[in-house]
């Protein structure tokens, strides 16, 4: 059962990221700030939920939260500042589009910089544990599949709107094929090792 936040604050944002391992598109983050009495009996880490729910729960967080922020980094960045940094930048940003400022930020995984100097915990798998970690990475993977689907028309021999840009070996098979696109990381490509990532 998830717990519904870490501090004593009223005003508590989760945030996650999507997109950390892919060879092509953005790292998308949400943050996502819930009301005392918020829940939802199917509320969990999105890559626990299948479609229907993810999107289900996506419509139901969009309506019943005190605020949230989705915020997109493309891989032009990512390729610039690396991908630990670009999925911070994403935190921050999508932080930063809260339209009410909060009191304390709960972050999914081990790694964060301050923002603003507000207070804030790292938590490992913190989307399994956490109501308003499990609702920024809804949020976040949600809008980033939706934006993999829509570049997939572009380009649909790489089947992104099946692998979403992860390193599948028919997206692999489909570099190696047609070459690079805009939508690649450029520094994930050039490292063999970003090719066998176990994801």
């Amino acid at each position: 059962m998830l717990i519904k936040q870490y501090s004593r604050f009223n005003l508590e944002a989760g945030t996650d990221e999507a997109g950390r391992g892919c060879l092509a598109g953005p790292v998308v983050a949400a943050a996502v700030i819930l009301p005392k009495d918020f829940h939802h009996p199917l509320l969990n880490d999105s890559k626990k939920l299948p479609l229907k729910t993810r999107n289900l729960l996506r419509s139901y967080i969009i309506e019943h939260a005190v605020c949230y922020g989705v915020s997109f980094v493309f891989q032009e960045e990512i390729d610039s500042i690396n991908i630990l940094n670009a999925s911070i930048l994403a935190m921050h940003k999508a932080i930063a589009s809260l339209s009410v400022k909060p009191e304390f930020i709960l972050v999914d995984g081990n790694r964060f910089k301050s923002y603003e100097n507000i207070g804030h915990q790292t938590i490992v798998k913190g989307d399994g544990k956490y109501m308003n970690i499990a609702a920024a990475s809804i949020l976040a993977k949600t809008f980033r599949d939706e934006y993999m689907e829509k570049i997939h028309e572009e380009y649909p021999g790489f089947n992104w709107a099946k692998n979403k840009g992860y390193p599948t070996l028919t997206h692999r098979e489909a570099i190696r094929q047609f070459g690079l696109t805009e939508h690649h990381r450029k520094t994930f490509i050039l490292k063999a090792d970003q090719l066998r990532l176990n994801l």
